[in-house]
C-alpha cells in the first residue's frame, strides 16, 4: 500500500489512506482517493475516482467501490467497465464474484466512442438492459431485458441475447448477414453461421434465400492438421429448370457446386496437393453470382525440390463453361510428369540441366496425344573485371510422340494423322549485357545493353506433332530473351535469331523508383510458325517494352506495349495507373490487343480493347463512396458491369450499399442489376 498519508487505528485494526492511494494484492491494483481497510476481515473499501486492474486485463472505474477476499469480491456503485479499448460498460451497480464474474443492473453497452462536442448524446447504437452479466471463466456476456438502440431510439428488443466477450478468438455463432435485391433471383438474404468444431476445425453454414429461386444451400468446411490443411465450400439448390431462354420448363432440377483444394506435407523433400473444381451445369456458378469462371479445373499434383532438383506428377481435367464447349473434346491430362536438376557449378563456373517431360492427353472426341521430351544442357555464365557478363548455353532436346487422330495441315488438304513422330533439336545461345550504374545524393542511375544470339534448325513443327500446350502465346517484354517464346513443349522457335533491347532504371533513396525495357527481336527469314499479328511472323519483330514508373507509395504507373515496326503504331497497349491518398485513390486499366491471324492450329482471338475503372471517394473520416466500370471499347462491345457502393464505418458500425449492373448474357443469364445491404455492429461477438 501506498500513499500520501496513512493513518492506522490499532485497537479498531483499521487503515485509512488518503492521496493517490495504490494497494496491490492478488494480482490486483486498486487506486484511489481514498481507501478504508479493515485488517481484521480484509475488506477494503475506497472512494473517489477508484479504479480497479484485474489479472486478465480488465478495468474498472467507479465513485465508491467494496472489496473482500483480496479484492476478488465487491460491490461497486456507479460502474464503467473496460474490457479492451472498444469493449464499454456502464451500470448503476455491479457485483464483482470471485475474480470470474460481473453483474451490473441497469446496464449499457456500446463500442462506439461519445460525441466529443455533446458527450452527453446518445452514441451510435447501445444495448440497455435491466442486467448484465460478465462470466469470464466462460467468457460470456448475457443481457437480460435488453433493447438495441440507434441514436438513442429503441428498435430492437429481446428478453434474452448472448455472444463471446472480445477475449473469445473463435466461437460458433451467426456472423453478419447480407441483404439485398437482384433483378434475376430477386429478394436475397444471407445469414451465415460459423461453427467452431475445434482448435484446428470450422465449418460455415451459408445458406442464400431468395424471392425467386428459393433457398440455395451453401457452406464452407476447413481444417489445419500438422501435415497440411485443406478447405471444400460448395452449395445445392433445388429449383424449377428453366430452358437457354430462362423460361421455367415446369419440372424441378438439383443444381450446385463443390470447390476444394488442399496440401500436405509428406516429408520435407515431398508434398502434395489438389484442387477440385465442379458444377451441375454451365451456368449455375454465373446465374447465382457465386463464381464468374469460363472454366473449372481439377487438379492433384505431387511434387519435390530436393537441393538443385525438381520433381512433379500432375493431372488436369476440365469443365468448360462456355456455351460453344463440347465436353467431349476437352482434354484430361493424366499424367504430367516432370523432372528439373541443375548440377553444382564446376571450376570455371559451368553447370548442367536435365529436363525430362511425359505427358499423357485422352479425349472422348478428337485426338489423343503422348509426349516424350527429354533435354540436356551445358551453361556457362561469366562475368569479366569491367563488369561484362556473358553467358553461353548449348542444349540438345529430343520429343517423341504417340498420336491419333491429329489434323495434319498440307499444302490443300487436312488428313488425319496417327502413329509415332518427334523431332530433335539442338541449340547454342550466347548473349551478353553490361550494367552500367551511376550514383548521386539521392538517385542511382542504371542502363543496360542487352545482346542475345540463338542458332538452332529452322522448322521443327511438323504437322503430326499437335499444339496442346504451346496456344496461350503472346510476345512481350517478359519473354524478349527466352529461347523459346512458346509456353509449352508441342511448339518450338527455330532458326538463327536475335534478340536485343536495352535495360533504364531511376533508383531513389526514399524509395521511388522508375523502370523501363525495350527491344526487338530478329532472323535471317521469316518464321511461318508465328500468326501474322502476333509481332514474330516477319524477320525484324515489332518493338516491345514495358514502363513502370512508382515515385512514392501512393502511385504507380505500368505501361505495357507492342509496337508495329514499319509505322510505329500501336498493336498493343496496356495502361495500369493506382493513384491517390487515402482521400481518393483511382484505379484504371487499359488493354488493346490487335487481332491474331492463325495460320498454324495456333488459336487466334480478335481485335480486343477494354477499360476498368474504379475509385474511392473518402467523404469524412467515416462516409466512403465508390464506382467502378469494365467495358469493352471495340465496335460491338458495350459495358460489361458497373457497381457502386456507399460505406458507412467507425469503430463501432460497418454499414455498406452496394448497387450493382451486370450486362452479361449467358443462355438464362440475363442482364441483371443487384442491390445488397450489409450491417456489422462491431465488437457484438
Amino acid at each position: 500500500m501506498s500513499a500520501n498519508s496513512l493513518s492506522y487505528y490499532k485497537n479498531s485494526a483499521l487503515i485509512i489512506a488518503s492521496g493517490n492511494v495504490e494497494i496491490s494484492q492478488g494480482g490486483r491494483i486498486l487506486i484511489a482517493d481514498e481507501v478504508l481497510y479493515n485488517e481484521r476481515t480484509g475488506s477494503v473499501t475506497a472512494t473517489g475516482d477508484v479504479t480497479l486492474l484485474q489479472p486478465n486485463g480488465e478495468v474498472v472505474f467507479a465513485n465508491t467501490i467494496e472489496l473482500s477476499n483480496e479484492m476478488s469480491e465487491g460491490l461497486v456503485k456507479d460502474l464503467r467497465l473496460l474490457i479492451d479499448t472498444q469493449t464499454r460498460f456502464a451500470a448503476n451497480s455491479a457485483k464483482l464474484s470471485g475474480g470470474t464474474r460481473t453483474d451490473m443492473n441497469k446496464a449499457v453497452f456500446s463500442p462506439c466512442q461519445l460525441c466529443p462536442e455533446n458527450p452527453k448524446e446518445p452514441p451510435l447504437w447501445q444495448i440497455k438492459a435491466i442486467r448484465i452479466v460478465h462470466d469470464q471463466k466462460n467468457q460470456d456476456i448475457a443481457y437480460y431485458d435488453a433493447w438495441l438502440e440507434v441514436f438513442g431510439i429503441p428498435l430492437i428488443y429481446t428478453p434474452y441475447f448472448e455472444h463471446p466477450d472480445p477475449t473469445v478468438k473463435r466461437r460458433s455463432g451467426f456472423l453478419a448477414p447480407t441483404y439485398g435485391s437482384s433483378s434475376n433471383i430477386g429478394f436475397q438474404l444471407t445469414t451465415p453461421y460459423y461453427w467452431n468444431i475445434a482448435p484446428n476445425e470450422d465449418a460455415i453454414f451459408k445458406p442464400k434465400f431468395t424471392g425467386n429461386e428459393g433457398v440455395v444451400w451453401g457452406g464452407e468446411y476447413r481444417n489445419l492438421s500438422s501435415v497440411g490443411n485443406y478447405k471444400m465450400d460448395g452449395s445445392l439448390a433445388y429449383v424449377s429448370k428453366r430452358d437457354n431462354s430462362g423460361k421455367k420448363t415446369g419440372s424441378n432440377e438439383l443444381r450446385g457446386h463443390i470447390f476444394s483444394d488442399g496440401q500436405f506435407t509428406l516429408n520435407p523433400i515431398w508434398k502434395y496437393g489438389y484442387e477440385l473444381e465442379g458444377a451441375s451445369d454451365d451456368t449455375y456458378l454465373n446465374f447465382y453470382r457465386i463464381e464468374s469462371k469460363s472454366t473449372l479445373v481439377t487438379h492433384p499434383y505431387i511434387e519435390g525440390i530436393n537441393r538443385r532438383s525438381y520433381a512433379s506428377a500432375n493431372a488436369y481435367i476440365f469443365q468448360g463453361l462456355d456455351a460453344t464447349d463440347n465436353q467431349d473434346t476437352i482434354p484430361i491430362v493424366l499424367p504430367l510428369l516432370d523432372f528439373h536438376h541443375i548440377s553444382d557449378p564446376n571450376y570455371i563456373g559451368a553447370y548442367q540441366t536435365v529436363d525430362a517431360n511425359i505427358l499423357a492427353l485422352h479425349r472422348v472426341e478428337g485426338s489423343d496425344s503422348r509426349r516424350l521430351s527429354l533435354e540436356g544442357g551445358w551453361h556457362l555464365p561469366h562475368i569479366d573485371s569491367s563488369g561484362n557478363i556473358f553467358k553461353i548455353s548449348t542444349t540438345l532436346r529430343g520429343d517423341a510422340y504417340h498420336v491419333n487422330n491429329v489434323n495434319s495441315l498440307g499444302a490443300s488438304q487436312s488428313v488425319d494423322s496417327r502413329g509415332l513422330t518427334g523431332r530433335i533439336r539442338p541449340e547454342v545461345l550466347a548473349e551478353w549485357r553490361l550494367p552500367l550504374t551511376r550514383n548521386s545524393k539521392s538517385v542511382q542511375q542504371l542502363l543496360e545493353p542487352i545482346v542475345q544470339s540463338i542458332l538452332s534448325p529452322y522448322g521443327g513443327n511438323p504437322g503430326k506433332i499437335p499444339n496442346e500446350d504451346s496456344q496461350d502465346f503472346e510476345f512481350d517484354a517478359t519473354n524478349l530473351f527466352s529461347n523459346n517464346r512458346f509456353t509449352g513443349l508441342d511448339r518450338v522457335e527455330g532458326g538463327p535469331r536475335f534478340n536485343y533491347g536495352i535495360r533504364f532504371g531511376l533508383f531513389g533513396t526514399r524509395g521511388g523508383n522508375a523502370k523501363a525495357i525495350i527491344g526487338q527481336s530478329a532472323r535471317l527469314k521469316k518464321d511461318h510458325t508465328f500468326n501474322s499479328g502476333s509481332g514474330l511472323e516477319n524477320r525484324f519483330s515489332d518493338y516491345v517494352g514495358n514502363i513502370n514508373i512508382s515515385p512514392r507509395e501512393n502511385f504507380d504507373f505500368s505501361y505495357r506495349f507492342r509496337i508495329a515496326k514499319k509505322n510505329f503504331s500501336a498493336r498493343r497497349n496496356e495502361i495500369g495507373l493506382s493513384a491517390g491518398p487515402k482521400a481518393i485513390s483511382v484505379n484504371l486499366n487499359y488493354a488493346m490487343l490487335k487481332e491474331q491471324i492463325s495460320e498454324t492450329d495456333t488459336t487466334a482471338f480478335a481485335n480486343r480493347e477494354e477499360v476498368v475503372a474504379n475509385t474511392t471517394l473518402r467523404l469524412t473520416n467515416d462516409w466512403r463512396v465508390g464506382a467502378g466500370t469494365r467495358r469493352d471499347l471495340t465496335g460491338s462491345g458495350g459495358t460489361i458491369d458497373w457497381s457502386g457502393a456507399l460505406t458507412y464505418e467507425n469503430e463501432c458500425l460497418l454499414l455498406t450499399t452496394q448497387l450493382k449492373k451486370n450486362f452479361t448474357r449467358d443462355r438464362e443469364i440475363k442482364p441483371e442489376k443487384s442491390l445488397s445491404f450489409k450491417i456489422k455492429l462491431k465488437e457484438l461477438g
